[in-house]
Formats: structure tokens, C-alpha cells, sequence
């Protein structure tokens, strides 16, 4: 019996909006992510992510089928990789995983995906955090990617999506989602670790950040790097004008 449902067998595999190389990637599936298969073609499939319901074409040869009990049992118990790159012993050979990829909480040494057996080669760091400044910082620097999820490239929304969910707050993939999630928050009681959302002229959320504390913001622009702002915005460098303009705050 065919299988709608999958997992990525890679360590990160990219989203398309259309069934072409050359489309746009507008996210990331990290390797154990799990995707609803919801249409077949020969080179590409359309799916629709597990963990955020995010649509997109992918190349059906960095996807494992599984049942929905696989998917289940896979899911039970699942946590994110903290550390930034993790070797496993594959069924295909030895492989690479990055940071945010998902692990079996707590697992040491093996573990299977359905009918597919893994080992760990050293171990895996796996730690409660609560503090999402903490988490955050761990970014900074990376470069900015459109659609990425990684410390080798991000953008904003994935940089607040990826923090948040080792914090065990799923977020949807984009900024102008995330926006309808959280407590808002007026600018006079902003915490550090509160979520910044910023507007285009025609009021439309274009860019998200996290509160470093009442001054500063770190946010994907470049790379993900630290700014000032106000009750304005996003202020440049030069301190002339602004970057962004402010929407809303929201504690997540």
C-alpha cells in the first residue's frame, strides 16, 4: 500500500515554491523532518511539512516514505539537535546532520526512522534551555539566506521559528504568520526575548526580530546581527534613519 507521508533522509533539503531546480526556495527540511506527500511527479513531489503545514516541491530523492504509525512512532519523544554538526552511520553510509535536525530525546547511541536503522558516531548534546537569549545568540553571524534554516544561512522568520521551537513553541514558517501567534505587547513593557514585527508601506509584515533587551534587536538583515531600535523601527547604523518600520510586539 502507497504511503503519504515521508521523512528527510538528508541532512537539509530544500523547499521549492515551483517543481523546478531553478524556483525560489522559500524553506528547509532538516534530516528525521517529517512531510504529508501530497502529490507525485517523476522528478518532484509536493509536500506539505508535519510541523508547520508549510507547502512546497521537493526532490523525491532526499525523502523516505513511511506509514502514518511510523510516523507516529517516529514523532513520539522527538527532540532538535543543539549541537552544530552531528556524524551518523546511515543505511547509505556516514553523514553529516546539522543543528535544529531531529533526534529521539535523549538518545546516545541508536535509533531507527520506520524501517531505517541510525547510529550516532559521538555524542549528540542535548540540554533544556530557557533562555531565548541564550538560544539566539547562537545564531549571530550567520549569513542570510532566503528560506533558510540553518547557522550556514537563514532568514528572519526561520531565525525566530528555529529559536522558538527549541523552546518548545512551534511557530508557523513566516513573519506575516508568526504575527497572529503571542500576547500583544505595548512598546513601554518590551522584555527582552519579546518578538518585533516590522511593515512595508502598505502595512504588510515584511520582517520579524527578537529583543535583546530595550535598546537592541537581533535579527536576519545581512546576517543575523544586532541593532538598535525604537518606537519607530529598526535604526541604521549611521543612525539617520530607519530600516524597518514597527508593527506590533508580541510575547511568544
Amino acid at each position: 500500500m502507497s504511503s503519504n507521508f515521508g521523512y528527510c533522509k538528508v541532512s537539509i533539503s530544500p523547499v521549492r515554491s515551483e517543481a523546478r531546480d531553478a524556483s525560489e526556495m522559500v524553506t528547509q527540511l532538516f534530516f528525521g523532518e517529517v512531510v504529508e506527500i501530497l502529490e507525485q511527479e517523476e522528478k518532484w513531489w509536493k509536500i506539505r511539512t508535519y510541523n508547520d503545514n508549510y507547502l512546497g516541491w521537493v526532490d523525491p530523492k532526499q525523502i523516505r516514505k513511511l506509514t502514518k504509525k511510523e510516523v507516529n512512532r517516529w514523532l513520539d519523544g522527538i527532540s532538535y539537535q543543539h549541537n552544530l554538526i552531528q556524524e551518523i552511520q546511515t543505511p547509505w553510509g556516514k553523514q553529516q546532520i546539522f543543528k535544529g535536525s531531529f533526534l529521539p530525546y535523549g538518545v546516545k547511541e541508536s535509533f531507527s526512522i520506520g524501517n531505517d536503522e541510525f547510529a550516532l558516531i559521538g555524542d549528540p548534546e542535548f540540554y533544556n534551555q530557557s533562555d531565548i537569549l541564550s538560544v539566539v545568540k547562537t545564531y549571530l553571524n550567520a549569513p542570510y539566506l532566503w528560506g533558510g534554516k540553518t547557522p550556514f544561512g537563514i532568514d528572519c522568520s526561520g531565525l525566530t521559528q528555529m529559536v522558538f521551537r527549541f523552546l518548545d513553541i512551534n511557530l508557523p514558517r513566516d513573519a506575516s504568520q508568526q504575527v497572529d501567534f503571542g500576547t500583544a505587547i505595548e512598546f513601554e513593557d518590551r522584555l527582552p526575548g519579546d518578538v518585533l514585527f516590522f511593515k512595508n508601506q502598505d502595512d504588510r509584515i515584511i520582517h520579524v526580530g527578537i529583543a535583546l533587551n530595550q535598546e537592541e534587536i537581533i535579527h536576519a538583515s545581512g546576517q543575523v546581527r544586532i541593532d538598535s531600535y525604537d518606537q519607530h523601527g529598526i535604526i541604521h547604523f549611521s543612525r539617520e534613519y530607519h530600516t524597518h518600520k514597527l508593527h506590533s510586539i508580541k510575547r511568544m
